[in-house]
């Protein structure tokens, strides 16, 4: 028989794996459309590269693959954490590749109370580690700001309390950015509020921010303790004063605030002061510096009245330095004299020792040392060219023909270049001396009388060519001479008393000037 035949038939439809794989997903999506589950939340690692998040929900009994697309995280109104217990809503689906089903979430809120509250402590925890919540970074807020930011909700009676608050204490402008107060954009709403007035928003920059909002429930207010709203406070320049809720509610943005107000009217008189109490203070202060400025005046025009008192009389005052001006001015023309005869003193005795021959010695040395040191330069020339010829006999002695012809090619070469240094050393010390020579002959023109006859004068002679240097040292009747630069001119003293050049003169005798020797100017 047929084995074929033999085995049992089943009239069971056949499905292939991605049939059945689409029947399954069909009955587990119109079953479970939309599902509320609750469970702690494990194996969260963050945010995919893709946007998307991965995590499963389990209880004490089961575990239940859970996906959030990125499109729906950004309106989840408590993002996953890991060990969190919440209640995920959205719809059950199957996974084909792997035969799995996982949970498709749409919404995360927390299980109850308890649940938020141990969220909170976990984010109270973290921001405080990283420093937002220190003191030491809080600022003090200004005393009198010209223009107040308040973030809340502009239909609620928050801002009706505030505006009425800060009219009655001291009238400033106030500043609403309208946020949500309440519901998932809330945070994000507060934080961009805070963000915006610290930018440029387009409007007058506030001195100080009030973020506000009325009492509720831990769901109600938090928004409040959203972690962007806690970093937005805590970077703010602005100063920012939380009133969220009544005094008993604590959310983390008044941790991180730099001033905690218990309510949004506390926060209005927290940020102005009162305008009555501000006049009547500074018309205290006012006061107090007028009585103050009169004391100090009266006391130092007392002062004064008695320096004044033990000073003298102006006149008084003068007499004294008027005398030793009077002094001082009557040994100003002595001084002046003893002065100028000193300058006088010290010029004749400067002239007494300046003469041709102290002049003419340094020359005559000079040319000396030139002399010398020629006559050793030339016999040290011949002798280290004697001795470099002797030296090149004995080395030609020595060595062979070809060798001895370069050698004393070499030595002929070195012989050649030592001349030339020898010339060369010569020249430069008779130009050193030369120069030597020529400020020494300039120097003797200096001094010479013959310069001081060019300019006038003249020099008188006795008939021996003995200077004659004083009129006491004249006899009646002697022949004298008058020599000038251009000749000299023969005189007879006729008396004891001068006489005019015309009646002087007995014979006029000229002569060329004298070529021999320069003699002495006195």
């Amino acid at each position: 028989m047929d084995e074929e035949a033999d085995l049992p038939r089943s009239n069971a439809a056949e499905f292939t794996v991605s049939e059945l794989s689409r029947a399954v997903k069909r009955t587990v999506e119109d079953g479970f459309g939309h599902v509320r589950v609750r469970g702690e939340i494990s194996g969260f690692r963050g945010r995919h590269s893709s946007g998307h998040c991965y995590f499963s929900l389990k209880d004490a009994e089961a575990n239940i693959d859970a996906v959030v697309w990125r499109g729906s995280y950004a309106r989840l109104g408590v993002k996953p954490e890991e060990g969190l217990e919440v209640i995920a809503s959205g719809r059950l689906t199957t996974f084909a590749k792997k035969s799995s089903y996982q949970l498709v979430v749409d919404q995360l809120e927390p299980a109850g109370i308890g649940a938020l509250m141990k969220l909170l402590e976990e984010r109270r925890k973290k921001l405080a580690a990283e420093g937002l919540f220190d003191e030491a970074r809080k600022r003090a807020l200004p005393s009198l700001p010209r223009v107040i930011g308040v973030v809340t909700s502009p239909t609620g009676a928050v801002i009706r309390d505030i505006l009425h608050r800060v009219a009655d204490r001291f009238p400033s402008h106030v500043v609403v950015w309208p946020v949500r107060v309440q519901g998932e954009t809330s945070g994000a709403e507060v934080a961009a509020a805070v963000k915006g007035f610290a930018g440029d928003y387009g409007g007058p920059r506030p001195d100080v921010i009030i973020v506000a909002r009325g009492g509720g429930s831990v769901e109600d207010l938090w928004g409040y303790n959203d972690e962007a709203v806690v970093r937005a406070v805590a970077a703010s320049p602005i100063p920012v004063v939380s009133a969220v809720g009544h005094e008993t509610d604590w959310t983390l943005i008044d941790h991180a605030a730099d001033h905690r107000a218990p309510t949004p009217t506390g926060a209005a008189e927290r940020v102005v002061p009162v305008r009555a109490e501000c006049l009547a203070t500074l018309a205290d202060r006012s006061r107090r510096l007028d009585v103050a400025m009169a004391t100090f005046l009266h006391k130092r025009g007392a002062d004064l009245r008695l320096l004044a008192r033990g000073l003298p009389v102006g006149p008084a005052l003068l007499q004294t330095p008027r005398q030793r001006l009077d002094m001082s001015a009557d040994k100003l023309a002595g001084a002046l004299f003893k002065a100028t005869a000193e300058a006088r003193r010290r010029y004749l005795a400067t002239a007494s020792r300046l003469s041709p021959h102290t002049a003419a010695r340094p020359i005559v040395q000079s040319r000396d040392t030139l002399t010398h040191t020629a006559r050793r330069l030339s016999r040290a020339a011949d002798a280290t060219l004697l001795d470099r010829r002797a030296a090149a006999g004995r080395a030609a002695a020595r060595l062979q023909p070809a060798l001895l012809v370069r050698r004393l090619s070499e030595s002929e070469a070195d012989l050649g270049r030592l001349l030339a240094r020898r010339d060369r050393a010569a020249a430069a010390v008779v130009r050193a001396a030369s120069t030597r020579l020529a400020s020494a002959a300039k120097l003797l023109t200096a001094v010479s009388y013959q310069g001081v006859l060019a300019r006038g004068f003249a020099l008188v002679r006795r008939g021996d060519d003995t200077p004659v240097r004083t009129a006491a040292s004249v006899d009646k009747g002697e022949a004298l001479q008058l020599q000038f630069a251009d000749g000299r001119v023969s005189v007879v003293e006729a008396s004891g008393t001068p006489r005019t050049a015309k009646s002087a003169v007995r014979s006029v005798r000229r002569s060329k000037p004298a070529d021999d020797k320069q003699g002495v100017l006195f």
